[in-house]
């Protein structure tokens, strides 16, 4: 059945009584009324479609979501809401393999006090073993064995770098020691986990060429909502180092506007205060003031389209990929940032352990992989070639 405009109801059908809340909900977080129009109607396409087959809303398995995705677009935001608001089995909709990479990931931050953003890798690494166990999946776990690991890690790591296996092989050891421990499994099978060989201190850490870090940060159109944000992400990597999970947890309470610090959350839960200097802060500030969405969001970056939501660690590092496009420049890794900010320091002159202090290394071990680029420091070390010049 049709929905009349002129009546002031568009949606029709079993999710007519919950329009006005999904306006609502849509508002709340930041859609555009011309937005909220457009996925209002989405919702009228959606419930028409369960009216001609007869389906109530708690009739939406994942094998219905399935068959609605592939015939009905952009029904995301109306799912999400259904899910959030309840009324329609959610439960239903999580399969075994989401409730016990939920139970993982609570174990590790329980048990194992490890951070939000290791839970996450974790995570997902999780799914990816657990997502090719056959069903029901119970059974395929009191029934894994040795031979299964090892053959699941050999073929992951076939076609990856060394630190993608590598973080399958410490995600892998922690899973299955959480599976024995909850009963899961029988037998503790971390040990059937391959090591992947690697060398510490073998690579050489690559800094961007002179100039290019000024390229990233001048393509930043900082008259528009996003060049404001992505000049100040591009600043706290380039400048004070951090890692890209460190600028996605920075909070507004984070930063003492006052005193000139800023709060930052980095690996193994560590929680350090850092100067906050003045290119920096004004960086901040500028978005912050003039950027930033007006939202109840504790986080400082936010995605710029509604709804508005913390920006992951995942939208970091492409702040910086599409920075580089605009720079005309190839694509690098936030992580680039990082050690570019190491080689020039010690270019300058610096010491291996002032480059550890603003890098915030636990141990000088970290560190002395930039010894190899350390040019002041390796000259002197450099012998006479035989005939003449250095080696």
């Amino acid at each position: 059945m049709g929905a009349s405009r002129s009546a002031g109801q568009v949606v029709r059908g079993p999710l007519a009584p919950f329009e006005a809340e999904f306006r609502v909900d849509l508002a709340r977080v930041g859609y555009t009324s011309r937005s909220v129009r457009d996925l209002v109607y989405v919702m009228a396409g959606v419930s028409r479609w369960l009216e001609q087959r007869a389906c109530a809303v708690s009739g939406l398995t994942p094998e219905v979501v399935a068959e609605l995705r592939g015939q009905v677009s952009g029904v995301g935001p109306v799912l999400r809401f259904l899910g959030d608001a309840g009324v329609f089995g959610g439960s239903a909709a999580v399969g075994p393999v989401e409730v016990l990479v939920a139970e993982f990931r609570t174990w590790l931050g329980a048990q194992r006090g490890l951070s939000a953003v290791t839970v996450s890798c974790y995570g997902k690494q999780a799914r990816v073993f657990l997502a090719l166990l056959p069903e029901p999946l119970e059974v395929s776990l009191a029934r894994l064995d040795a031979g299964q690991v090892t053959s699941f890690m050999l073929d992951y790591c076939r076609d990856r770098n060394t630190w993608s296996a590598k973080a399958m092989v410490t995600a892998m050891r922690a899973l299955l020691r959480f599976l024995h421990v909850a009963g899961r499994v029988p037998v503790l099978l971390a040990g059937a986990v391959p090591s992947v060989a690697g060398w510490r201190l073998a690579s050489l850490p690559r800094g961007l060429a002179a100039g290019q870090v000024e390229l990233l940060l001048q393509s930043c159109d900082r008259d528009t909502i996003v060049g404001r944000r992505d000049y100040a992400i591009l600043v706290l990597l380039a400048r004070l180092g951090l890692r890209s999970a460190e600028v996605a947890a920075v909070e507004m309470g984070d930063i003492d506007w006052r005193s000139g610090e800023v709060t930052i959350r980095g690996k193994g839960n560590r929680i350090e205060r850092l100067p906050l200097p003045v290119d920096v802060g004004e960086a901040l500030a500028n978005y912050v003031s003039a950027g930033r969405p007006r939202r109840d969001s504790t986080a400082v970056f936010l995605t710029t389209r509604a709804p508005y939501r913390r920006l992951s660690i995942a939208g970091v590092r492409a702040v910086v990929g599409y920075s580089c496009r605009r720079a005309g420049m190839p694509r690098v890794g936030a992580h680039r940032l990082r050690h570019t900010l190491a080689t020039d320091m010690l270019r300058a002159g610096a010491r291996l352990a002032e480059v550890g202090q603003v890098l915030r290394h636990r141990s000088q071990l970290s560190t002395s992989v930039y010894a190899k680029v350390d040019e002041n420091a390796l000259r002197v070390l450099a012998r006479q070639w035989p005939g003449g010049g250095a080696a």
